[in-house]
This record gives C-alpha cells, structure tokens and sequence, in this order.
C-alpha cells in the first residue's frame, strides 16, 4: 500500500512552477504574470497605459485652452510681441536710457507702426474706390458676355432670375443674418477685451518678465526647477529667434507680391502686400492663401494674362520662401523641418482656426527646444545655472 505521505503520491501533484495561484503574494502573482506573458506584450502593454495617461493629460490641457481660449490667446500675443519687443529694449537699455522710457518708446513705436499700415491701407481703398468701383462694373459685364457666349448659354434674363433669386434667399434668411450680426457684435467685444488683456500682458512682461518666469519655475518642485528654469531660457531664445526671423520672411513675401501687383497694374496693390505681410506671420500657409487672393483680383479686374503672372510670381515668392529662407533662416533658427511646418499649421487650423494656425509653428520650436534641453540632462552638470538666472534674469532675456 503506498503511503500517502510520501511526496510521489499520485493523489499529491506537485504544483506548476509558473502557475498563478490566489495564495501566492502579489508582487509574486504580478512577477509570474510577466513570465507568463511575452516579451512584446509586455512591452506594448507598458507603452499602452503610458500613452493613455499622455492622451488623458493632453485633453484635460485641451479643455482648459479651450474653456478660457480668450485668456491663453491674448496672453499667447503677448508673448510673441514681448520676444519681439525685448531685444529693442535692450538695445535702448544698453545705450543708456531708462528702462520705462525704453518701454514707452518700443509700444509707442509699434503702434505708430499698426496705425501707418491702417492709415496707408484706408487712404489707398479710398482714393482707388471710384476705378475700383468702374472696373466691377466691367468686369461684370465681361461675366455676363462669357456666361452668354459660354457652353452653358446663359442669358441675361436667367443670369437676371438667378441674381433675384440669390436676392430672396437673403431676404428669407434675414432672421439668421441678423442673428449672425450680433454674433459679430459680441465677437466684437471679445476682440477688445482680448486686444486689452494682450496691452496689459505684454506691459507687465516687459517691465518683469523675470519676476514671472521666477514665479512660474517656484510652482514646480525644487529638485525640477533647475530643469524648467534651462529649458525655459532655451525656449525664450528659441522663441524671440523664431519671431524675429518670420518678420523677415513676412517682409520678403509683401515686397515680393506687391512688387509683382504693382508692376501688372492691379489695383490695390499696397493693400494686398500689407494682407500678405500680416498673413506670412503664418508660415509656409499664409503667403499662398493671400497670394490666391492676389491671383483673383488679377483675374477680375486686369485680365486672365495677367492673372497667369501673378500666379508665377506668388509661386516664385513662395519657393523663395520655402528652399531658401526657411531651410537656412528659419531651419537654422528653429530646428523644425518645413515638413513638419505644414502639418504643424494644418494641426493647429483644424483645431482652432487661426489662432491655432499663428501659435502652432512658434509652440512646435519651443517645445522641441525644452524637452530636448531637458533630455540631454545638461541641467545637472551646471547646477548654477538656475541661480544664475534668478540673479540676473532680466539681463537674460533680455541678452
């Protein structure tokens, strides 16, 4: 008779080595459980709740932009009028004057700038209306003669039924217009009430940006902060390059596509350089969009010859700007590939308009530079850095 004690006893199995069993402890059940599993599902399964986490942290970021999206933008304008206005002031600082008259001169300055391009653009539109207004009256019967003559055989009295028709449905729809003006009147108002937090904002960085950085890096753990403090200076420079670099780009595009306007007598031609400097602060997609606007005056009011020139020379501006100002002026300074430019501005478009497609280019640059800084781990090998920049951190940003 066999003894059951006995440790070969068929009715005692001995226990699977790599079994998980409720008894065993759980740091033993998880450490089995990764024996069990393979290597790659390990490892997708740790990169899978890790990249989960991201996500859930980037949308509630998301949210928040979103829910004040009239606070983060103004204070964002304010930002890159400050990068662009600091070095001035430190110009004017190092030859000796006050820092508030230096201050007072740089705004005073830039909106002397703003309201000449206004004023320039206003006296233009007014002294070209009665030209402008004759050549849309020619224009229009052109249109008409082409649809007539056209394949499509439309003739003045359907051309006539279909302009009545267009007529009525703005008549019907008069409710949603109306609607939709005073939509444009509360857009009004958040227009200046952002337009006075960004004076305020840029105001207050100007004369303490240091401060604000100082506080800014104090909400952070203090073994962390000489990390955010380096990588915040790296972005600072990277930012008051990129703003600095993209004026010059801007004044490339509008001299380029107002000379090629003026040259083939469009009308207006001051007006859409300044639209195509102001939209050029957009990179790569700003010069195209308004130079499909310079295209279609061309085509209206000049003629479809004309209109084919204006398209070589908004083509040759735009490949101007992208194999030779981006690659070696922009490239250089912000370290993003022009690849990564387009999709950056088309991201930043569909998600917020805009001011997404403004603030993607700028926000891609400094946030490559500060994870960058800080993956190279260069903040641990010079620990006074942090301290010397909040000794000296005014004289910092504005080096």
């Amino acid at each position: 008779m066999t003894d059951p004690a006995r440790p070969d006893h068929p009715t005692s199995p001995e226990p699977m080595p790599d079994a998980v069993t409720d008894a065993a402890p759980a740091g033993t059940r998880t450490q089995q459980l990764q024996r069990a599993l393979p290597v790659s599902v390990d490892v997708a399964g740790q990169w899978a709740w890790r990249l989960l986490a991201i996500a859930a942290v980037a949308a509630v970021v998301f949210y928040i932009i979103a829910t004040f999206k009239e606070i983060v933008v103004a204070f964002l304008v304010a930002l890159l009028i400050s990068a662009l206005l600091i070095p001035f002031v430190a110009l004017l600082v190092r030859h000796r004057w006050p820092r508030w008259l230096a201050i007072v001169v740089a705004l005073v300055g830039t909106f002397v700038i703003l309201g000449a391009l206004v004023f320039l653009v206003e006296t233009q539109i007014r002294a070209g209306l009665p030209d402008l207004e004759s050549q849309s009256v020619s224009s229009y019967n052109r249109f008409k003669d082409f649809l007539s003559t056209s394949p499509l055989q439309i003739d003045d009295s359907q051309f006539s039924s279909y302009i009545g028709q267009i007529g009525k449905a703005i008549q019907d729809n008069s409710n949603q217009l109306l609607s939709g003006a005073l939509s444009v009147g509360s857009s009004a108002v958040h227009v200046l009430t952002g337009a006075l937090l960004t004076l305020f904002a840029t105001i207050f960085l100007l004369i303490d940006g240091g401060g604000v950085w100082r506080w800014t890096t104090r909400l952070f753990p203090r073994r962390a902060r000489a990390a955010i403090d380096g990588a915040g200076h790296a972005g600072w420079l990277t930012l008051t390059t990129f703003v600095r670099v993209q004026l010059l780009v801007a004044t490339v595009d509008a001299v380029g596509v107002g000379l090629f306007a003026f040259f083939l007598g469009l009308p207006l031609a001051i007006p859409i350089a300044i639209i195509v400097f102001l939209a050029s602060f957009i990179p790569v997609v700003g010069a195209i969009a308004t130079g499909i606007i310079a295209v279609a005056v061309a085509l209206v009011y000049v003629g479809p010859v004309q209109a084919v020139i204006m398209l070589g020379g908004v083509l040759l501006v735009h490949l101007l700007e992208a194999h030779v100002l981006q690659p070696l002026v922009m490239g250089s300074a912000v370290k993003v590939h022009p690849l990564a430019v387009v999709f950056a501005v088309a991201a930043g478009t569909l998600l917020a308009g805009i001011p997404g497609a403004l603030f993607a280019v700028p926000t891609i640059a400094v946030l490559n530079v500060m994870v960058t800084f800080i993956a190279s781990g260069r903040w641990r090998t010079q620990p006074a850095v942090a301290a010397e920049h909040e000794a000296a951190d005014t004289v910092t940003l504005e080096a």
